[in-house]
């Protein structure tokens, strides 16, 4: 009990003593740490007015911005389609997104105005090979009708324009046979092949029509040269380079053709010694229709290099085209057969 007192004193000690002055002093600091709670309780509330204002605005002036490159690029749009393929739409340099989705669709305007002129070319050579031997036929057939009947010139007649005529539908089968090849739809035929024996077959049927211009025609190289690939459509593009190499080498010159494995794979290449092609036009022989000699007067329909080009396509091969010094040479480079 004693102790029990003792302890009641020293609370009541305690309460007298902090009711004489150290109660107030308690009192005033907890008046200032609500005062400080409440400012930082408003602080709280400016910050996160302050940060929805700021996202606000960035969020206008992004939308604003958007808007105006989407407003250019439409008004780029509509002028492009009202007066054609040479405005471009303008970068800012700011290199960001907007930036490459202008560079891209530069790109594919470039890429529809070049499909766009090759296909006017190739409609006006159309036009313009279609137009020599109909003319001739149609000359004929005129003369032919107002002369008397002969049945010798009637017969030379009919075989002129059956000439015609099948040079004509050449000319589509070609077109049909490149589209053909182009969409992909022969590869169910392919097969591992040798190109030596490809290329010896080519050289033997092309052998008299070198003989014809006295040129020199041989097959060399390596003695077994092995391609994945379509035998007839291979085939008909070593023809067409040997036919070209004849054409236009050189009369009384050479051509070589060569069959080689490197470490890139299977090559074949047609060489002459005749007047080559200017550097400048290496990209454009393998253009349909596409002549070095522009009157077209020529024989052909500049239709042989295209159908090597998307023979060549389809295998995967690359052609290259180098300075023979002189003449020409076409290297076909075929990625290693598949075993």
């Amino acid at each position: 009990m004693p102790a029990l007192s003792s302890g009641s004193a020293l609370m009541r000690g305690v309460t007298e003593t902090l009711s004489n002055g150290d109660r107030l002093l308690v009192g005033r600091d907890i008046s200032d740490l609500d005062g400080f709670m409440a400012q930082i309780r408003a602080a709280g509330i400016a910050a996160v007015l302050l940060i929805i204002g700021l996202a606000a605005a960035a969020s206008i002036g992004v939308t604003r911005r958007t808007v105006g490159r989407i407003e250019q690029i439409n008004a780029i749009s509509r002028a492009i389609m009202l007066s054609g393929l040479d405005q471009r739409i303008p970068l800012r340099g700011s290199h960001d997104e907007w930036d490459r989705v202008a560079e891209n669709l530069n790109l594919m305007l470039d890429r529809i105005q070049t499909l766009m002129g090759d296909v006017k070319q190739v409609g006006e050579n159309i036009a313009h090979d279609l137009r020599t031997p109909l003319t001739r036929m149609r000359g004929r057939l005129e003369k032919a009708y107002h002369a008397p009947r002969n049945q010798q010139a009637d017969a030379a007649l009919i075989g002129d324009t059956i000439a015609d005529l099948d040079a004509v539908l050449g000319m589509f089968a070609s077109i049909t046979r490149i589209s053909e090849i182009e969409t992909r739809a022969r590869k169910g035929a392919f097969r591992i092949v040798n190109l030596v024996e490809i290329a010896g077959e080519v050289v033997e049927l092309y052998d008299a029509a070198a003989e014809e211009v006295t040129t020199h025609l041989e097959l060399a190289g390596d003695p077994a040269v092995q391609v994945t690939g379509d035998r007839d459509l291979l085939f008909d593009a070593i023809a067409n380079l040997v036919d070209n190499a004849i054409k236009h080498g050189r009369p009384g010159g050479r051509v070589i053709v060569t069959c080689d494995n490197d470490e890139n794979g299977a090559v074949i290449a047609v060489a002459d010694d005749g007047p080559g092609i200017p550097a400048e036009q290496y990209d454009h022989v393998f253009k349909r229709f596409y002549r070095l000699e522009q009157s077209r007067y020529t024989p052909g329909n500049g239709l042989g290099l295209s159908l090597v080009a998307a023979v060549a396509s389809l295998h995967g091969a690359r052609i290259e085209l180098r300075d023979n010094a002189p003449g020409l040479l076409c290297r076909l480079v075929f990625p290693a057969a598949e075993t």
